[in-house]
């Protein structure tokens, strides 16, 4: 579609108008949801390790027991996490407690401190989406579609990545100064392009970096003794569990990457009202999408119209924009019903694109001569 029929169907002050009351960040909900989000994960996290001592029942019992425990944790884990995502958007100097509460109980232990998420700011500026100087951004329906699999599949690898990079990489690079430069650029980005470098956030930034490396450094440490001191072997329950866990927050978080954007990008600079219609909303069955995307990450278009608003105010805003605007605003195209339907959509479309790919190649393929 032409740039100028996009730009016909969508007005940001319109738009704006009708959301500039919404972008003032509650404490009250922020405290609390996460507080009651992440001490409830750990809680169940713990009782799903200890069931087998704590419950008298058979094998069967016991395996819904730890089956019905062992998701509640990856639920309320998986909303934990997502804060990370509303730390980098608030006002620089703000909520400074709950900062360092969410990385204490939950970024420092999850091997994935806040400081990795500074170059999520890259997928929000015009300039940078769906570029190279995007790490949150693949052309994934120009891709063939393996690609969606082995996506989805890092997740095995992931978890073992984080605990190398912070008890191996880490201290190395605090003796190396070249060695040292080399992990900030490669390897301190939470990112989806491997091929992404980080760019310099500033004398703060690695100040606080190095101090989160440190606790994260010194978290591993302890994981790595714990299993030696309290089973008397190298790997126990905690640590299997913990890994499951983290693999299956990864896939989740990964699945809902996927149907997040349309990904049509081509590695071009994309227009303001390109990248909304290149996202996607999730409103409808609250009570499915709440739990693969919290913390506001189901409204992915939304938020990247306004990145301002905090998650606890995007379904009003959502509401007021589906009935504020005309009813062919681009806005509207960005509403999908089902996940899954948006991933097939992304399967068919990678499918396509690539046959017409070989397709090509094959017409200016040179011909052999008999």
């Amino acid at each position: 579609m032409a740039s100028a029929q996009l730009c016909s169907r969508f007005s940001i002050t319109q738009a704006k108008s009708l959301v500039k009351d919404l972008s003032v960040p509650s404490r009250a909900i922020y405290w609390s949801d996460f507080l009651a989000s992440i001490l409830g994960g750990h809680a169940c996290f713990s009782l799903c390790l200890c069931a087998p001592s704590l419950f008298t029942v058979s094998q069967t019992e016991m395996w819904i027991v730890q089956g019905v425990l062992f998701a509640t944790t990856a639920i309320l884990y998986m909303r934990s996490a997502m804060f990370i995502h509303e730390l980098v958007h608030l006002r620089t100097g703000t909520f400074r407690g709950f900062r360092i509460a969410w990385n204490l109980l939950c970024g420092i232990p999850f091997m994935t401190p806040s400081f990795l998420y500074y170059p999520h700011i890259d997928h929000h500026r015009r300039k940078s989406y769906g570029t190279d100087h995007d790490g949150e951004y693949l052309d994934l329906s120009h891709r063939h579609p393996a690609n969606l699999l082995l996506f989805v599949g890092s997740a095995l690898v992931v978890p073992i990545a984080a605990f190398a990079r912070f008890l191996i990489m880490a201290p190395i690079s605090w003796l190396i100064p070249a060695f040292q430069r080399w992990v900030e650029r490669h390897a301190s980005s939470m990112v989806i392009d491997l091929f992404y470098l980080r760019g310099d956030h500033g004398p703060e930034a690695r100040r606080i970096m190095r101090i989160q490396e440190v606790l994260c450094f010194l978290c591993c440490v302890g994981m790595v003794l714990r299993a030696p001191i309290a089973s008397g072997t190298l790997i126990d329950g905690f640590l299997i569990q913990g890994y499951l866990i983290a693999v299956t927050l990864i896939v989740i978080n990964n699945v809902r990457t996927l149907g997040a954007h349309r990904w049509m990008g081509d590695g071009r600079e994309l227009s303001f009202e390109e990248q909304l219609l290149d996202s996607v909303n999730y409103p409808h069955r609250a009570w499915i999408t709440e739990l693969w995307g919290p913390i506001g990450t189901r409204y992915h278009a939304l938020h990247h119209l306004f990145p301002s608003i905090p998650y606890h105010n995007l379904g009003i805003a959502h509401r007021r924009l589906a009935a504020g605007l005309p009813a062919d605003s681009l806005y509207h195209d960005t509403i999908r019903v089902s996940l899954v339907g948006a991933i097939i959509e992304l399967i068919r479309r990678s499918h396509h694109r690539h046959d017409d790919k070989e397709e090509f190649r094959t017409d200016r393929a040179p011909r052999r001569v008999a």
